[in-house]
């Protein structure tokens, strides 16, 4: 499945992103979805993920209480927002998918089958 990210930028301290991850897929539905950053010289980290059914997400402690995620099924889209940007926070983030047969809401890279092409955030102090 292709993914498009979109909605990064450059923020100052404080402000909020809303980034989106869509896919032409017609049953982008049925793939669990999640979302990870790399900050130059660092490893790639999973921030959030959601699973196909919508009952399951997870928040990684260095953004709970920041970032949310949801998905609009209708739009074929994962969204993930985000409040009370901070300079750590600057990263290039990428959505990516699982195969329908894996549901759950997992972030560990290893998991996932696509990516996107990944948006920049930048937060300014």
């Amino acid at each position: 499945v292709q993914l498009v990210e979109s909605g990064g930028g450059l923020v100052q301290a404080g402000g909020s992103l809303r980034l989106s991850c869509t896919s032409s897929e017609s049953t982008f539905g049925d793939y669990a979805v999640g979302w990870f950053r790399q900050a130059p010289g660092k490893e790639r980290e999973g921030v959030s993920c959601i699973d196909s059914r919508q009952s399951s997400t997870y928040i990684a402690d260095s953004v709970k209480g920041r970032f949310t995620i949801s998905r609009d099924n209708a739009k074929n889209a994962v969204y993930l927002t985000m409040n009370n940007l901070q300079p750590e926070d600057t990263a290039d983030y990428y959505c990516a998918a699982a195969s329908p047969s894996k549901f759950l809401c997992v972030t560990k890279d290893w998991y996932y089958d696509s990516w996107g092409q990944g948006t920049q955030v930048t937060v300014s102090s």
